[in-house]
């Protein structure tokens, strides 16, 4: 059995005539990164929503189907119990931010103070997690004082410190410039890299085809298609779903098309590179 498995999952908020997702089935291995992309409104939020149990708890509305969390049903986790499971972060660090907080590292031990932990495993925690994703020196900065992807990344920290074994992340960078975003997914790849499950959903094509796993994509309402990154975002079909794929196999496409020897299709910067020198060089 898979980490996460959602089967015919179907949601309809309770102001919508129709529904936002439409019989969704998927499954996530433990230790992967899967990126959801779609163009707007294409339900990917949704489903972020229901694996967090914000749908239909938080929502409401109708919900028919099931999510299956580390062969658990998510309807059987308490409130506690689920949030210590799956961390969320949101689109926006301005909501995540408490607000009521003077510094980053009480900000940071915020959540484990809610959820009653000793003062010692606090201390503990928030201290090995501030060294980890490298930010000791914003200890003492306020944290609404910060950049934009230096508030995204104390909002991550305050989410991980919690150690949950899923982090869903909802387009964490649609607000930041290119320093913030670097910022931030040099924080999620470290999450990868020690094994955390990853669901992220980001319109940044290149930066999902460097660190994902899976690929699925979503369009109005429904998954239509799902597998190894690789052969999603090499695959022109995604553009039918106003949905992009990476410049590197744009350009592999086209060198294919005018009749160039390209055997496998490019998503990353340095596979297009390999491919121009073979052409040009011969493969030396």
């Amino acid at each position: 059995m898979a980490f996460i498995e959602v089967k015919n999952l179907s949601y309809k908020y309770p102001t919508s005539e129709k529904e936002v997702l439409s019989n969704i089935s998927f499954s996530i291995e433990k230790g992967d990164f899967c990126s959801i992309i779609g163009s707007n409104g294409s339900g990917k939020t949704t489903i972020c929503n229901a694996l967090r149990g914000f749908v239909p708890g938080f929502f409401k509305g109708d919900f028919t189907g099931e999510i299956i969390i580390d062969g658990k049903n998510i309807n059987e986790y308490d409130g506690g119990e689920l949030a210590s499971k799956v961390g969320f972060v949101f689109q926006n660090p301005f909501i995540q931010i408490s607000g009521i907080k003077d510094t980053v590292y009480d900000e940071i031990a915020y959540g484990l103070e809610n959820l009653g932990v000793e003062v010692s495993v606090i201390r503990n925690r928030v201290e090995k997690m501030m060294k980890f994703l490298k930010i000791e020196y914003l200890k003492d900065k306020k944290p609404m004082e910060l950049s934009g992807g230096q508030k995204q990344r104390i909002a991550l920290a305050s989410i991980l410190v919690m150690e949950p074994d899923i982090l869903i992340i909802d387009e964490p960078t649609s607000q930041l410039d290119p320093q913030g975003t670097e910022e931030v997914f040099e924080t999620i790849k470290l999450m990868k890299e020690i094994g955390k499950t990853i669901i992220l959903v980001e319109h940044k094509v290149e930066l999902i085809a460097e660190y994902s796993d899976q690929i699925i994509v979503m369009h109005n309402g429904k998954k239509v298609m799902d597998g190894k990154a690789k052969e999603i975002l090499s695959d022109e079909k995604v553009l039918s779903y106003n949905t992009a794929i990476p410049q590197y196999a744009m350009l592999g496409l086209r060198m294919k098309k005018e009749g160039m020897k390209v055997d496998e299709i490019p998503i990353l910067e340095k596979e297009i590179i390999k491919i121009c020198k073979e052409i040009i060089y011969g493969g030396e």
